[in-house]
């Protein structure tokens, strides 16, 4: 049985013919070159990213570039010993397996098939490529975030927007409405899109810098109903379907739309990262009686609250000298606890009301109210 990622990789290799064109995009100054035997694969992540592509004429090699290839092909069967990824509390279902190898990790997604190498110099994804481009999306996304957290970045669980040139970060337990509030925050006609769900944090000059992740927000049905300008993500039998779903079935829907930011919004209204003035902590309830109320909290004095706002790296994850996360590693609090004091943070509680919050938020930055494209 082979052991080592390059063993691997030149068995998952042989006999596949690469497409000679090559597509690289940059992030936060992170280059990453993608290569694939489809181009129909290509034209995905090539549309997908067209935010932040490299022109062709920029496509030069320069050192530390990230390298991934995708191969196109059936569902591969991997002999090996794969192991379950335990997930969140909170969350059901398999998810992520992994084998760990001499010099790197192996990775399978159980409900798709997908296969993923992974170590310091090797990055391929294979599989059904073109039918799980998402997954393919998110282990680009994954060396990204790997490459933040090698410059000290801390990865949080929130999204993050820029609204009249102020950083807010949105943090909240998953079904808390950050996205939907992060997107109605976005009709300010100076806001910019920063990140859905993952947020990276490090120490600045002027405080807290952060960074967001290439990668477009990924909504639930519920979000696009009540957004005018999102409902078009849906067909009309799927509005249709989901408009006539009690409240309580539609939040609970796993299905997910990708919200082309530039498409609906305009064109320079994504931004890789951004000085952080504040952090609002969504620690509101769908079934709350209370009304929406935001106040700003001491959070050395709320620790609980810091549950929103951390986050595990995940399988993916290996660090600046070549170790992987192993999944029963904890994830220490100081760190967030640190940089949070150096930031205004806020708490929405009572009542999830997503244009109440919208307007508190706007009060409390000092800002006018919400004013529409």
């Amino acid at each position: 049985m082979m052991k080592s990622s390059r063993e691997l990789y030149q068995h998952f290799c042989d006999g596949v013919v690469f497409e000679p064109r090559e597509i690289q995009l940059e992030w936060a100054g992170i280059r990453v070159a993608l290569r694939s035997n489809s181009l129909e694969m290509l034209d995905e992540l090539s549309k997908y990213f067209l935010h932040c592509i490299l022109p062709s004429d920029d496509l030069v090699a320069t050192e530390g570039t990230i390298r991934i290839a995708a191969i196109e092909q059936e569902e591969p069967l991997v002999e090996m010993n794969f192991q379950d990824w335990r997930r969140e509390g909170g969350k059901t279902g398999r998810k992520d397996s992994y084998a760990d190898l001499s010099d790197g990790r192996l990775l399978r997604k159980v409900r798709t098939g997908m296969v993923f190498l992974q170590n310091s110099k090797l990055l391929l994804a294979l599989g059904p490529c073109v039918a799980n481009s998402n997954q393919v999306v998110n282990f680009i996304i994954s060396q990204v975030m790997n490459r933040l957290q090698h410059s000290n970045y801390l990865i949080c669980h929130a999204a993050a927007v820029q609204v009249n040139g102020l950083g807010l970060a949105l943090a909240g337990f998953s079904g808390g409405g950050k996205s939907t509030l992060m997107l109605k925050l976005m009709e300010n006609s100076d806001s910019k899109f920063i990140s859905n769900d993952r947020l990276f944090l490090r120490y600045s000059d002027d405080g807290v810098h952060a960074v967001g992740v290439p990668k477009l927000p990924r909504v639930n049905p519920g979000t696009l109903l009540n957004n005018a300008r999102l409902r078009v993500l849906m067909d009309e039998g799927d509005q249709l379907y989901f408009d006539n779903l009690p409240f309580s079935e539609l939040w609970n829907i796993e299905k997910k739309y990708d919200v082309p930011i530039e498409t609906l919004y305009g064109m320079g209204r994504i931004l890789a990262s951004s000085e952080l003035s504040a952090v609002i902590i969504l620690n509101w309830r769908h079934d709350s009686d209370e009304p929406t109320m935001i106040q700003a909290v001491d959070i050395a004095a709320r620790r609980e609250l810091l549950a929103a706002v951390k986050k595990a790296p995940g399988p993916f994850y290996q660090d600046a000298n070549g170790k992987f996360l192993q999944d029963d590693n904890g994830v220490d609090e100081e760190p967030y606890l640190s940089l949070l004091q150096l930031s205004q943070v806020w708490e929405l509680s009572g009542k999830v009301d997503i244009e109440c919050g919208v307007n508190l938020i706007m009060n409390q930055l000092a800002l006018e109210p919400l004013c529409q494209d």
